[in-house]
């Protein structure tokens, strides 16, 4: 058992506190907010997060997650539908579950219950509020409070957003979010659906729309509105900067790594940033499953930054766009990828974004690296949909669903 810091309990922070503590791990998170007045707007759960987060025990109906059964692009001057983008049938079919809709503190709920309840498989977690991180030690490892109090552990993982000192302390350098690649702005809000419907003008919004998310496109300026539910009686308006961080070339230094918008930071316009979080904390609990030593520690950090730079690279740069717009960053896509790996259209985006299946593609990377790898058999509670069978020499048979 190795005793893990994580800094920032956000959706990439309780994500791996939940995936350690299941691998047999300690797990303490630093959180420098109190919680009191947490925000956030509607947030994306796909099929590629929503797989494991399920097999974890997670009840999206419990939470009130809102499941998207279909989606237009809708000409924004007629408020015709132009095209159909997909359906419930059709996300299900490349995603293996359907797209969830939350609101950001519902999901944020959910992940800190898993991380912390009593009765769930591993150690609970445990949140520390009110702690800001001023200083990280990567060798000792070591974070240092701004109370002036040092904390040590055998691994420190930081997942405290896009301004995060952790890069820094990896880098040597300085790594400062700018504006993005292809300018834009971004407005989200809330609107209560009772608000909506007792406005004639705004009243068709809600009518037959259960699940229905609507894309209003103007081709000519490229403006966009995005439109679909997440949760009842929500009514805050909160503002989010779009800030851009190009790929880091590495995400490890000693025992001190990054997940979530530490390590790559993304614009919304692909609904992937919280799945790549959700991504990376899964992966870190898997790929550190039976770890002993320090050292060891250090070679699984390297199995884990091979294992998601290249899929949160392709995400990162894509979400500059939205999902027709690949064109404009096909350079910076080509260290990645080839011509023909790009997705070209909205299909071809949910095909590449909620088909991966992570479990499967790390659990790949810790047979290759130790064919004697196995979880432990209460890692997951349940079926991990999508996982092959072709994965049953090393996950345990109630783990595969077809």
């Amino acid at each position: 058992m190795f005793n893990v810091i994580i800094v920032g309990a956000g959706i990439a922070g309780l994500s791996a506190a939940i995936s350690l503590r299941r691998a047999g791990h300690c797990v303490h998170l630093y959180e420098k907010s109190s919680m009191n007045d947490e925000i956030g707007a509607a947030i994306h759960v796909p099929p590629n997060a929503s797989r494991f987060l399920t097999a974890w025990g997670l009840d999206p109906v419990q939470w009130r997650w809102v499941e998207a059964r279909h989606a237009d692009l809708v000409d924004p001057f007629t408020l015709q539908p132009r095209a159909a983008l997909y359906n419930e049938e059709s996300a299900s079919s490349v995603g293996g579950l359907p797209l969830w809709l939350s609101h950001r503190v519902d999901l944020h709920n959910a992940l800190k219950w898993m991380a912390t309840r009593s009765d769930g498989p591993g150690a609970p977690a445990t949140i520390h509020l009110d702690s800001l991180v001023m200083a990280l030690d990567p060798w000792k490892p070591s974070i240092t409070l701004a109370t002036g109090r040092e904390i040590c552990g055998d691994l420190v993982i930081a997942a405290d957003g896009v301004h995060s000192i952790a890069p820094e302390a990896i880098l040597g350098r300085k790594v400062v979010p700018v504006d993005p690649v292809n300018a834009n702005c971004c407005y989200r809000f809330l609107i209560p659906v009772e608000t909506l419907e007792a406005d004639p003008e705004t009243k068709f919004f809600t009518e037959g729309h259960e699940g229905y998310c609507q894309l209003f496109a103007d081709d000519k300026s490229l403006r966009r509105l995005v439109v679909y539910p997440c949760r009842n009686k929500a009514t805050d308006v909160k503002h989010w900067p779009l800030l851009y961080r190009h790929p880091l070339p590495t995400w490890s230094k000693g025992r001190l790594t990054l997940a979530g918008d530490s390590a790559h930071p993304m614009l919304p316009h692909q609904g992937q940033g919280g799945a790549q979080g959700l991504e990376d904390g899964l992966a870190l609990g898997i790929i550190l499953c039976g770890a002993k030593t320090p050292a060891e520690i250090e070679r699984r950090l390297e199995i884990y930054y091979t294992t998601r730079h290249r899929r949160t690279s392709v995400i990162q740069i894509l979400s500059n766009v939205a999902a027709d717009q690949a064109d404009l960053v096909r350079d910076q896509l080509h260290q990645y990828m080839s011509d023909d790996e790009i997705p070209r259209d909205f299909p071809e985006a949910m095909s590449h974004n909620f088909g991966f299946d992570v479990v499967r593609t790390t659990l790949t990377a810790m047979k290759d690296y130790d064919p004697s790898f196995r979880l432990p058999d209460d890692f997951f509670d349940g079926p991990v949909i999508g996982v092959p069978r072709r994965c049953k020499d090393f996950v345990n048979d109630d783990f595969l669903s077809a």
